[in-house]
């Protein structure tokens, strides 16, 4: 059983990484026996890992069976965030609506130090983005554990599937724009605010900064795409069909 797991969860990430980095298009089949030879992996994993990819949204199941690479639009991905938004929201109202223990904050601010001192130190860069990558999922992880609501945890688990919808999606893309330290900056002090709201039992105000910090993800996007070179920088982007930015 070990092996089996060991080959489905191979086989997941290597589908993963054929989607998002375009080697797969868009609309294009996903053949098991194409896959089985091309991965050099037997059919029961590879049809694990199709079935996993359809729950997370990034393959679409056919009628007469199998999978296709599913397409998104701006839209699509705006509501991705913005369920995340909703979700982590109320993770933080939760949290600060049962009231949470200084001690069960500790890891918590210690997470806040690291991040200040990355983006009030050197700043997040494209060669430090990673770290910060690490900081700011475990600071998101951290806070929806607080609300210690495993339905919402699974929910919210479910909805960062898509690699434009976690809290990390755009950081790369973030890092290498003009406006990056300032928006930063915006994200750590939405993180401290954030903190503050849940340790003074201020659920609405948890709840609104969260929401408004997923928000800062879809302006990362909006500025993203007026270039090519950004746009690249976007996880997944080969599956995204982009609107014309000339005129409204």
């Amino acid at each position: 059983m070990r092996a089996d797991s060991s080959q489905t969860v191979g086989a997941l990430l290597k589908l993963r990484e054929l989607v998002l980095s375009g080697d797969v298009k868009a609309g294009e089949r996903m053949s098991e026996l194409a896959l089985v030879e091309r991965l050099k992996v037997s059919r029961t994993p590879i049809r694990t890992a199709l079935v996993h990819l359809e729950q997370e949204g990034l393959l679409q199941a056919l009628p007469t069976g199998g999978f296709v690479v599913n397409a998104f639009n701006e839209r699509d991905i705006h509501a991705a965030i913005e369920i995340r938004g909703t979700l982590e929201g109320l993770a933080a109202r939760l949290a600060a609506e049962r009231g949470v223990s200084e001690a069960a904050l500790v890891d918590v601010k210690l997470c806040l130090t690291e991040l200040d001192r990355l983006v009030m130190g050197t700043g997040v860069t494209a060669k430090n983005f990673s770290a910060y990558i690490k900081l700011n999922e475990r600071f998101h992880n951290l806070i929806n554990a607080l609300a210690d609501s495993p339905v919402l945890t699974r929910q919210i688990a479910r909805a960062v599937t898509l690699p434009f919808a976690s809290a990390g999606a755009f950081v790369m893309v973030q890092a290498s724009l003009p406006e990056a330290q300032l928006m930063f900056a915006v994200a750590q002090d939405h993180h401290r605010c954030i903190v503050r709201a849940i340790e003074g039992r201020e659920g609405a105000r948890a709840e609104s900064i969260m929401r408004e910090h997923a928000r800062l993800a879809r302006r990362n996007l909006e500025l993203a795409l007026r270039n090519h070179q950004t746009r690249d920088l976007v996880p997944g982007s080969n599956l995204i069909t982009f609107r014309s930015h000339t005129a409204a």
